[in-house]
């Protein structure tokens, strides 16, 4: 790295992982998917779920869980249900009527339950709100997201589960600005490459199978305070899907070795590799565990020999305004470390990927 890059050992000690898994189940496909077109694409999801939760937990490794207000239900009355009132109808008409018996894909108010007693602790944060409405739907107005959050949180707090962290529907961020009077403190940003930032476009879609193909290391990431008191703790890398044609372009390998640099590249830079997931995606695949498990063993073995910690987006957050507050310092995310876009940033960048 340059000699004058600024010193990120004020901010880190060494590099942080970060696991975090959007739980959606079939929230995040209701304008998609049915649930038939839902179970054939991911089959046992309700399994992969459990073993997913298993998983990091038998690996000692506290994850952070964007769980979806309404799986955390124990039922609704779909779209007519007072708690939806003030969304759009669009959106709602495609919400079933029904309880975690009859429709466990949408109600699963029992796992949330064991994510929040689950030990090692896992965090809970909220991932879009009550239904996953997505933020930049032209038909969702201020008053619309403000309810969708609001009610979000209202059904984790039925649980006592108090989200401080945040995950856009499909990664699309809009009105930053309703998170902090809701109590978020952090949120998960877009993973600062162009293959995410073109999105979902061809272009954006031929750039992460390329991405893939040549196992590109994943950027580290550094918190950004964008309003007081709020933190974007950007991706690094979502897990590329596992289902059969893209599995067979682009082998499970591939995966497993981009971890494993991305996890070498925050050790090196002591900045963050955030790694995210879809649950549901490791149901494509019979592969899929075996696969995360690799990943786990590759993460369990950087933190037992202290080149990675692990925390969750919270605790990320916490330990960044503990920091700043300790040093007194106005704007931590741009004096002391390279935060969001900036040109040493860029470089580490540039030297990961040679």
């Amino acid at each position: 790295m340059r000699n004058n890059q600024r010193d990120v050992s004020k901010f880190f000690e060494r590099g942080i992982a970060i696991l975090s898994f959007d739980a959606e189940q079939i929230w995040g496909y209701l304008d998609l998917l049915n649930e038939w077109g839902f179970r054939k694409q991911f089959p046992d999801t309700l399994a992969a779920y459990d073993k997913l939760l298993e998983a990091v937990c038998s690996a000692r490794i506290s994850a952070t869980w964007f769980v979806v207000g309404g799986m955390s239900l124990s039922g609704s009355a779909g779209g007519n249900d007072p708690r939806m009132a003030g969304l759009p109808r669009h959106w709602t008409a495609f919400v079933p009527a029904g309880n975690e018996m009859t429709r466990p894909l949408w109600y699963r108010r029992p796992f949330v339950e064991r994510i929040r007693d689950a030990s090692p602790r896992q965090e809970i944060g909220l991932h879009g709100g009550l239904t996953h409405l997505v933020w930049t739907d032209p038909r969702a107005t201020t008053e619309s997201l403000e309810w969708e959050l609001t009610e979000g949180i209202r059904a984790l707090e039925q649980l006592s589960v108090v989200p401080r962290s945040f995950s856009y529907p499909r990664s699309q961020d809009a009105h930053i600005d309703l998170l902090p009077a809701h109590g978020i403190r952090c949120y998960r940003g877009r993973t600062p490459v162009l293959s995410y930032q073109l999105g979902r476009t061809l272009p954006g879609a031929i750039l992460r199978m390329l991405d893939e193909l040549r196992a590109a290391t994943p950027p580290p990431v550094w918190p950004e305070e964008v309003l007081p008191g709020l933190w974007n703790i950007p991706s690094s890398s979502f897990l590329y899907p596992i289902g059969t044609w893209r599995s067979r372009a682009v082998p499970l390998w591939t995966r497993v070795e981009r971890f494993r640099r991305g996890l070498e590249a925050a050790a090196r830079y002591r900045g963050i590799f955030h790694f995210c997931l879809h649950p549901a995606n490791l149901a494509e695949s019979p592969g899929g565990f075996s696969m995360f498990h690799h990943m786990l063993e590759r993460l369990a073995r950087a933190r037992d020999r202290g080149d990675i910690e692990i925390l969750t987006v919270d605790e990320v957050a916490s330990r960044v305004q503990n920091l700043r507050e300790r040093a007194g310092l106005a704007d931590i995310s741009t004096k002391d470390v390279p935060a969001g876009n900036t040109n040493e940033r860029a470089t580490a960048i540039r030297e990961i990927r040679g």
